[in-house]
């Protein structure tokens, strides 16, 4: 189903919020699942909206705009290889009633305490879904952004609440995306330590969370040195997009670190949705060529 024009589709939503709530539950138990979380061409390429409830965005503005993220999201999802979106409830919920979920996988965004730019970043709690919630809406599994602040004694919490979460998606074989990094405070800030040899740090750290880990993937950065980076996990991957400055460059890595045998897709939210020039689908058919 294509997604509805604008002001049609802003009375849909509005309409069953306030008028029949339950509407969301209806849409989810009528959702036509995906077979696999890989398209046909063996990989995922998932759409990434969870980007607002951290309060992050390139442009301050776009994002806050629900209407055009929203229409952003339905051009993107509208894609031939796209295969899935990862959102926070809101958007995930707008997103149902919409009716544009079909035949996508989906994956809730759970951890969304660590705002963007607040002195409490790292102690980053689980205010979105939980593994109970993603399994009755019928969704493929949970995200979780785990930065590892090794001079922040919010950290081991941190751990836990991720490690915990990994637990019960596990026990309900569902996903368990973990997007780790090695982080620190720098002027006030946190600031992601990109290097190679420490997103691999991250990636050990992060491999070893829960008890079990058999449904445990992982969601990472592209860094130089991509061979070394995914051969230190047998964990499955998905490689994130990012902020990207120069297009051209992120694709070209993209495409020979998606090479790499534990490399199952891209995960790309910013960069395919508010791409320069504004050309949504052709940003999002060039990411899926890469597969």
């Amino acid at each position: 189903m294509r997604c509805p024009v604008p002001s049609e589709k802003l009375s849909r939503i509005v309409s069953a919020r306030v008028g029949d709530p339950g509407a969301v539950a209806a849409a989810a138990a009528r959702r036509v699942k995906a077979t696999s979380i890989l398209g046909e061409h063996g990989k995922a390429m998932i759409i990434a909206a969870d980007h607002p409830a951290r309060g992050v965005g390139g442009d301050p503005h776009a994002m806050a705009d629900r209407s055009e993220l929203l229409d952003r999201l339905c051009i993107a999802l509208e894609r031939p290889g796209v295969t899935g979106v990862l959102a926070t409830a809101d958007i995930l919920e707008d997103l149902l009633l919409l009716g544009v979920l079909d035949g996508r996988s989906v994956f809730g965004s759970m951890n969304r305490a660590g705002l963007a730019g607040s002195v409490f970043e790292i102690d980053d709690r689980f205010t979105g879904y939980d593994a109970a919630t993603i399994a009755a809406m019928g969704f493929d599994g949970g995200k979780m952004l785990t930065r590892i602040a090794l001079d922040d004694p919010a950290t081991p919490s941190a751990l836990e609440n991720t490690a915990r979460a990994v637990d019960e998606l596990n026990d309900r074989q569902l996903i368990a995306m973990v997007e780790p990094f090695m982080s620190a405070w720098q002027d006030g800030r946190i600031r992601n330590d990109l290097s190679t040899d420490a997103v691999i740090k991250s990636i050990t750290i992060a491999s070893a969370l829960g008890r079990r880990t058999a449904y445990s993937w992982l969601k990472l950065p592209v860094v130089a040195e991509m061979e070394r980076v995914l051969a230190s996990s047998t964990l499955p991957a998905l490689l994130l997009g990012g902020e990207v400055k120069d297009a051209e460059a992120a694709f070209a890595s993209w495409g020979r670190a998606l090479r790499q045998p534990t490399a199952q897709g891209l995960v790309v939210g910013r960069s395919l949705l508010y791409p320069a020039g504004g050309d949504v689908a052709g940003a999002v058919d060039k990411a899926v060529s890469l597969l």
